[in-house]
């Protein structure tokens, strides 16, 4: 029997496998090892976990924030004592989403959730990454870079008069209330990318159609361009803004000559046919 966990910081994917089979699927909180002990990940684990253990016999656990193998020990140092002696296999969320959608073919792999990120998987790991650099000076394209540009253009007036009567009917915000959100509390990131829905929403709208093909090029030079050899493999994609704007996504895809590959909204989908 295999345990399968595909966490970022809000929120983890559990599944279990066994002999061909989906046995089990919950979900727990975030697992980032730089903000959480492997004693606070214990206690909240204990009670999903504790009646696989002697059940279990290897973990598959990817998640955000593991970056090295100091990161990756908080996770088995929880575990273990639920789950006694297992087999682990620990590593960080790009790597989970490249099995996920690769398996074990050779390919790029991006991610455009809230965050976004690009790497290049030889079939068994990472051999090139460009860092996304978080919401403020990277992530192009991800759900809170659209969120954050989205309510600007409000703001400054930019969005067509008649979509920003649309925004504001359904969103009623306020300058001083933005601010507020963006600048003094924590996760912004995730308070900007719930505006993305609102151009799936429109995206009829010659603005929207405009303002997403913007973002997707963007991520493509800065991110997938700049890979070594990309253009000869496959472009994977996992995350909610890949899966909910994959028509515009492919458009921009192949208007770069490259080669569109595997679209899925969660890797844990993949994870699991993986490991099946």
């Amino acid at each position: 029997m295999k345990l399968i966990a595909d966490s970022g910081s809000t929120k983890t994917a559990w599944a279990v496998v066994n002999e061909g089979k989906l046995v089990a699927e919950f979900q727990s909180q975030g697992i980032n090892p730089f903000f959480r002990t492997s004693e606070d990940i214990e206690a909240e684990l204990r009670p999903l976990l504790v009646d696989y253990k002697g059940r279990v016999e290897a973990v598959h656990f990817f998640g955000a924030g593991i970056v090295n193998d100091d990161k990756a020990s908080v996770i088995s140092s929880a575990i273990k004592p639920i789950l006694g002696d297992v087999s682990f296999e620990i590593g960080s969320d790009m790597l989970g989403a490249a099995k996920s959608v690769c398996g074990d073919s050779e390919g790029v792999v991006c991610i455009l959730g809230t965050g976004s990120n690009a790497c290049l998987y030889d079939g068994k790991k990472l051999t090139d990454n460009i860092p996304p650099m978080g919401f403020i000076l990277g992530d192009e394209a991800s759900g809170a870079v659209l969120g954050k540009n989205l309510v600007g253009d409000y703001f400054k007036k930019v969005m067509p008069e008649d979509l920003r009567e649309i925004f504001y009917s359904e969103y009623k915000l306020e300058k001083d209330v933005i601010i507020e959100k963006v600048y003094r509390t924590e996760r912004p990131n995730k308070y900007l990318a719930q505006f993305a829905k609102f151009l799936s929403s429109n995206i009829e709208h010659e603005y929207c159609k405009e303002f997403v093909a913007n973002q997707f090029d963007s991520f493509i030079r800065r991110n997938i361009l700049q890979l070594s050899d990309a253009e000869k493999h496959p472009i994977h994609f996992v995350g909610s803004v890949a899966y909910y704007f994959q028509e515009q996504l492919s458009q921009r895809v192949n208007s770069h000559k490259l080669r569109l590959g595997n679209i899925i909204k969660n890797p844990i989908e993949g994870l699991i046919d993986y490991y099946l």
